[in-house]
């Protein structure tokens, strides 16, 4: 199994419009082949910093979701709300 963490740091202006974005397209990440787990966590401390944090079965699927029109269309709206660089982890749960 791949865990995959994705760090974002957002407009706080933006942020409405980015948890509304999750809302309605987590359903449909969560139904990608492989897709076992989908969460979105908010940093404490600095409530425009967000984290999400996936479960796959193998790095083909999330390689497959990546390049799936669902990413590449959620992505492009998500970068337009970003204040900083995004930041992305794909790790081994042991």
């Amino acid at each position: 199994m791949l865990v995959r963490i994705v760090k974002m740091s957002f407009h706080s202006k933006f942020i409405p419009e980015f948890l509304e974005m999750f809302d309605e397209k987590k359903s449909l990440v969560k139904k990608s082949a492989g897709c076992l787990l989908l969460e979105l966590y908010q940093d404490k401390s600095n409530p425009e910093i967000f984290f999400t944090y996936s479960h796959w079965e193998n790095e083909s699927d999330l390689e497959n979701y990546r390049n799936s029109e669902l990413f590449i269309e959620t992505w492009a709206q998500t970068k337009t709300y970003f204040n900083d660089k995004p930041q992305a982890w794909s790790v081994n749960k042991l």
